[in-house]
């Protein structure tokens, strides 16, 4: 009795060995398969990738620098004319 009992457990135990080493197979595979679908349905939705977003917020600062030396620029030469326009300020006057 003993010597089968132990064979019967053996059986179990390499059945349930088995069996975890098929789940963890399945899991891999369902994870694969979920992974290459969010790749694709990201690929097809067109998302921006973190290079362009990096390379877009350079130029946007850029840009922006570009607009205030451009701004400092114009007001002056605002004043510049609002001197020469007024008449108090002429040498006619």
């Amino acid at each position: 009795m003993t010597q089968s009992s132990n064979r019967i457990f053996d059986e179990l135990a390499r059945l349930a060995t088995d069996a975890a080493g098929a789940a963890q197979g399945v899991r891999r595979e369902v994870e694969t398969v979920v992974r290459s679908q969010f790749e694709r349905l990201i690929k097809d939705m067109d998302v921006a990738t973190r290079e362009e977003v990096e390379v877009l917020r350079e130029m946007v600062l850029t840009a922006r620098a570009e607009n205030e030396r451009l701004e400092a620029r114009l007001k002056v030469l605002e004043e510049r004319l609002a001197q020469s326009a007024d008449p108090a300020s002429s040498p006619a006057a």
